[in-house]
């Protein structure tokens, strides 16, 4: 499924915010090591790039200003790769044993009497973050901690 750029990077502003940010999940999927780098990235590349190409043109001089732009723009586009990642992986399917986990997560909330979204035949990580979400707001630490 091919997306523009910005689709995809909307996608990953989105899945930043969907996704549950729990210490139980650090160790089961990426996306939470992602997401921290991403925020980090967000707020701090783009003084880092000024910085950095700041410095190169006043130690080099305006000769080597076009150096000194690449650079910067490399640095500044270091959020943008951890976005273009998270709007990717919110997009794919969920491997076989993933997908069965997610089922099961489902079965027990509804049988929590939560209120969820029809389970999906072919679930992506969106729907799972979203799942998740629910489960992590609506039930109780114990019972949630369980499944993990």
């Amino acid at each position: 499924m091919s997306q523009s750029l910005s689709f995809t990077l909307r996608d990953g502003q989105d899945y930043m915010q969907l996704w549950p940010n729990q210490k139980a999940l650090y160790a089961l999927f990426p996306e939470n090591r992602v997401i921290a780098a991403t925020k980090l990235g967000i707020k701090v590349m783009p003084p880092i790039a000024i910085v950095v190409t700041a410095a190169f043109v006043s130690f080099y001089g305006v000769d080597f200003l076009p150096q000194a732009l690449t650079l910067g723009l490399f640095f500044v586009s270091l959020p943008l790769q951890g976005l273009m990642w998270l709007g990717y992986r919110s997009q794919q399917p969920l491997p076989p044993s993933t997908r069965a986990w997610y089922a099961d997560v489902h079965q027990k909330m509804l049988a929590e009497g939560c209120r969820v979204e029809a389970v999906k035949s072919r679930p992506r990580y969106k729907e799972l973050a979203i799942l998740l979400k629910t489960a992590f707001d609506e039930l109780d630490k114990v019972f949630v901690k369980q499944w993990l």
